[in-house]
């Protein structure tokens, strides 16, 4: 199992990137190799810094840096030798069985297009994992798609079926299509039409959902376009985090709640680790001819670490055979369902 890794896209150096290398080589051995994809200059002194000798850490010069600043597009197309660049031409090239990237997300989508769409797919979407009451459902798309057709809602459906099947071990996970409320009357054209074609796949599908769900163990699969869907993330991210500090202080108020807190502090500490996004460790990019995991910008060494677990799941489960299976038969359900096309 060979992992490209973008060392240089994220916000806090190759180093913190190296020491999650570390952490994932330690832990899992059925890693064949990691190839450190960044400029060799920072590289070299961060592996001496971590102490990082493990053969299966390979370093892949590269010259350039894709920053959040630059435009996706413009950037995958002018910095042809970037870390981000380099780690998906070696997936195109067949070096690597997954490319994990902390870079910008635009040009992450937008680069990894040159791996080509899976048959039949029309559209990738960004899978994340979040946590739920007792649980953990399913996000897509999370931001790959701002404008999205019916169709492309549909597609994701079944996708996030598969990999909430794969991924979370649901016999029949519950699919719903997220909208300002559960009634079939709320929505707009898009999420009724997706809503009515979902209806007609082989899914568990329990129709719309609403942000009142999402944390309350009512859905395993919540689907949505990639702007209403970022959306949810980076506010249910802000609102954990606000969370946790919001009670930190509260808890060290005066003495005797310090003193509570500290009978309490393992509950606290499970809270923590369910609210935490680097436990998840990136989102996957479902849909396209190889495995691409985007990791959180600010990721620090424990999500790195997991972003790697992520990427070794998704090869060992080969999602990406399934896939092509489960959406040839979606596209030819839909195609005898209806008596119109189906948009694209």
């Amino acid at each position: 199992m060979r992992i490209a890794l973008d060392v240089m896209g994220g916000d806090l150096g190759c180093a913190v990137a190296v020491k999650g290398v570390k952490l994932a080589l330690e832990a899992d051995s059925r890693i064949t190799s990691v190839l450190l994809v960044g400029q060799e200059d920072k590289i070299r002194p961060a592996l001496r810094e971590v102490g990082l000798t493990d053969s299966r850490a390979q370093v892949v010069h590269a010259s350039e840096v894709l920053t959040m600043e630059d435009s996706p597009v413009e950037g995958i197309r002018k910095k042809k030798d970037s870390s981000m660049v380099r780690a998906i031409e070696l997936a195109r090239e067949g070096k690597a069985d997954a490319i994990i990237s902390p870079g910008n997300t635009g040009a992450l989508v937008a680069g990894s297009m040159k791996l080509r769409r899976l048959e039949g797919v029309e559209r990738p979407a960004l899978v994340c994992r979040m946590p739920s009451r007792t649980s953990d459902f399913v996000l897509l798309d999370a931001g790959a798609n701002p404008v999205c057709e019916p169709s492309h809602l549909a597609q994701f459906a079944v996708m996030g079926d598969l990999y909430a099947r794969e991924i979370l071990g649901l016999a029949k996970p519950r699919v719903g299509v997220l909208s300002n409320g559960s009634e079939e009357s709320k929505g707009n054209d898009l999420t009724r039409e997706a809503a009515r074609l979902c209806a007609l796949l082989d899914l568990n599908f329990i129709g719309y959902v609403e942000g009142f769900d999402l944390f309350n163990d009512a859905v395993d699969v919540v689907v949505a376009d990639g702007f209403t869907g970022n959306v949810v993330l980076k506010t249910a991210e802000s609102l954990g985090y606000a969370m946790m500090q919001m009670l930190k202080a509260e808890l060290t108020a005066n003495p005797l709640r310090q003193l509570g807190a500290l009978l309490s502090q393992g509950a606290f500490r499970s809270i923590k680790r369910r609210l935490d996004p680097e436990v998840y460790g990136g989102a996957v990019l479902l849909g396209l001819n190889g495995n691409v995991i985007k990791a959180h910008g600010s990721s620090r060494e424990r999500a790195i670490m997991n972003a790697i677990r992520v990427a070794t799941e998704e090869v060992q489960h080969g999602l990406n055979e399934i896939i092509v299976r489960r959406i040839r038969a979606a596209n030819e359900h839909l195609a005898a369902a209806s008596p119109n096309p189906v948009s694209k």
